[in-house]
């Protein structure tokens, strides 16, 4: 019973964690959802009191089966690897989540930093031409705005 209950807390937050929308919370959700299902290949060998396996002063059908541990050793294992695989996949692609070029940031947040790192006249003045930093500070705005008359496109 209480094996049962084990494995449905684990599916419940296996399944809760991979709801949300961040990459580590579904990678630990894949983790709890192996834990749970090595506890169900444990479960398939008996839980009740047996004899060591391989034993040869109890009977053999007193012995505990190995096959089930066997599975849940090799299920650790594989586990394991999958989670460090996609923990160093995760953090590999949020390095590359920078995109080269992006001068101006989307995010609020990061456009309050990027107004704190460089002055408001500093800014204007880059936005303007008027200075030598003005490749690196031009806004997104300047760089895909279309001729809309005659005499802009001249």
């Amino acid at each position: 019973m209480t094996l049962a209950l084990t494995v449905g807390l684990l599916m419940f937050g296996a399944v809760y964690l991979f709801s949300k929308r961040e990459l580590l919370r579904v990678i630990l959700g894949l983790v709890l959802l192996g834990h749970a299902g090595n506890l169900i290949l444990l479960a398939a060998g008996g839980t009740d009191r047996r004899a060591l396996p391989f034993s040869h002063k109890h009977e053999l059908a007193t012995q505990a089966d190995p096959l089930p541990q066997a599975f849940v050793l090799t299920a650790i294992v594989i586990s394991f690897a999958i989670t460090v695989l996609l923990l160093v996949l995760s953090v590999t692609g949020r390095q590359d989540d920078a995109v080269a070029g992006r001068d101006e940031p989307t995010d609020p947040l990061e456009q309050s930093a990027a107004d704190a790192r460089y002055p408001r006249q500093e800014l204007d003045a880059a936005r303007a031409g008027l200075t030598d930093r003005a490749p690196a500070l031009r806004t997104a705005e300047q760089e895909t705005t279309v001729p809309t008359s005659q005499e802009d496109r001249a």
